[in-house]
């Protein structure tokens, strides 16, 4: 009875929330697009005032920019409330918004044989537009932390099979900034009865036949159906039907889990949308751009940080003897064995005693691990904690055996316990970071290393890359998951 109470109070502060949380966002999204125009535009204006370069009629060009500025945003669908907190999908909007701005005035100055001075085109719109972008970071982080505390979630009901439902709420629970709480799941008919009444928080409420009802009684925004057989396309329509008088959004899982993005598209034939799944980009000239990518940024970061490598080593010689470098061979692209480079943080016979360490291994069932281990000098635990060790590794990008991103590089011994699925790992080369590092590093499971991996896989794009490498620099300096 008591928790069907709290549940009744908390489904009425969702309610009230969600009617207003994102309007509020958005709101304070459009308040603060108009200051990075009128700051990054005026600010134009004002220089060319002082320098006696500005016209009369351009004070006119300035606030009609920043009017349109956020009309531009507004038409590219930057206000979209589907994609609050979504950072890939709202910088994209931004950056659109700011060509296609620039685009307009640039053409319709040429058509009109207008004088126009090129810094507003040149410098008050991309300006406007990185205000934009750094306005937007800030205002995703503080949602993330919002969601985190319980606040500016979404009330889903999940469709599925049990174990799927399991594995969406490990994975949302797991990763609580995306925004969404599973309060109810309706399952098929079979399990309905042998199931809990409650789990971890949310009930099982109904089956298949009872989505739209139990919606209703939670008070629920979001029904998320996932991959099942029973739900054909006629029980989906009829669904959609009863969901759309209530305005509460649906998701429709793909069977095809780890592929997205520009990958997959709706395409109609013969009056049906079949889903489209173009083949990922593993060779030609985007591997070309990225194999440069990343030899020009290693070189570039090997002369930067000269100093701090000659440091880590001579503190690695004096306080501990032996080599500097660990040597170890790795398994790359396409099965070939490399040497991989590591500044050496355990003691000079590690490798060596390794096998009486084994009833103590914490790793994830392939990949031995230790959260304290005694092989692991007090200088190595350090270089360890923030990746330092690493560093030496980009030399073996520079020699093209990896990449700054890619999938963790297996050993011999774990690739031979790989299954067919797993290998395909293998099809790129391993990578200093990866969606492995910037999403627990060694607290993963083998599984769910293995999930990201092949995630990255199918979806690779230079874009995700340097996400990832900016996120690795949060993940590096906090520390996280690091042992």
């Amino acid at each position: 009875m008591d928790i069907a109470i709290d549940d009744a109070l908390y489904a009425v502060r969702q309610s009230t929330d969600r009617a207003g949380w994102p309007r509020r966002h958005v709101r304070v999204m459009l308040v603060g697009d108009v200051a990075c125009g009128a700051l990054s535009v005026l600010g134009v204006l004002g220089v060319r005032l002082l320098l006696g370069e500005a016209g009369t009629w351009e004070s006119a060009l300035a606030a009609s920019l920043v009017v349109a500025w956020p009309l531009v945003v507004a038409l590219i669908g930057g206000y979209d409330t589907r994609h609050l907190g979504d950072g890939a999908e709202e910088y994209r909007k931004v950056l659109h918004a700011t060509a296609a701005l620039a685009s307009v005035v640039a053409i319709s100055a040429y058509l009109t044989q207008t004088l126009l001075a090129r810094s507003y085109v040149m410098v008050a719109i991309p300006l406007a537009g990185l205000c934009c972008l750094l306005l937007r970071y800030g205002l995703r982080k503080r949602l993330h932390r919002r969601r985190r505390a319980g606040e500016c979630l979404r009330r889903v009901v999940v469709v599925g099979h049990w174990g799927s439902v399991l594995e969406l709420h490990a994975q949302l629970s797991r990763q609580r900034h995306h925004g969404m709480r599973i309060v109810a799941a309706c399952v098929p008919p079979e399990q309905h009865m042998d199931l809990p009444a409650q789990f971890d928080g949310f009930p099982v409420l109904g089956d298949f036949s009872d989505v739209a009802e139990v919606v209703e009684r939670v008070g629920a925004d979001t029904v998320a159906v996932l991959s099942c057989p029973e739900l054909d396309g006629s029980m989906l329509r009829r669904l959609t039907w009863q969901l759309e008088e209530t305005g509460t959004e649906l998701y429709v899982a793909s069977a095809l889990m780890e592929v997205a993005g520009p990958r997959i598209s709706i395409r109609p034939v013969a009056g049906l949308p079949l889903l489209h799944v173009a083949h990922p980009d593993l060779r030609g000239g985007k591997q070309l751009v990225k194999s440069v990518f990343d030899r020009v940024v290693a070189a570039l970061i090997l002369i930067v940080i000269l100093p701090v490598l000659l440091t880590i080593g001579l503190v690695i010689r004096v306080t501990s003897g032996g080599p500097v470098l660990f040597r170890q061979p790795r398994v790359g692209k396409d099965g070939r064995l490399f040497v991989l480079y590591k500044f050496r943080t355990m003691v000079r016979n590690a490798e060596a005693v390794k096998h009486e360490l084994t009833q103590r291994d914490a790793g994830n069932g392939v990949l031995f691990k230790m959260r304290k281990d005694p092989r692991v000098t007090p200088v190595g635990g350090v270089l360890r904690r923030y990746s330092l060790d690493e560093l030496t590794q980009l030399l073996n990008v520079l020699r093209g055996e990896m990449s700054l991103v890619g999938p963790r590089p297996p050993l011999p011994e774990e690739v031979a316990q790989y299954g067919d699925d797993v290998r395909r790992r293998l099809l790129v080369k391993p990578g200093m970071t990866g969606l492995w590092q910037v999403s627990g590093r060694s607290e993963l499971s083998w599984e769910e290393s293995v999930r990201l991996d092949l995630r990255y896989v199918e979806n690779w794009s230079l874009i995700m890359d340097l996400q990832i490498l900016w996120k690795t620099w949060a993940a590096v300096v906090g520390g996280e998951g690091a042992y």
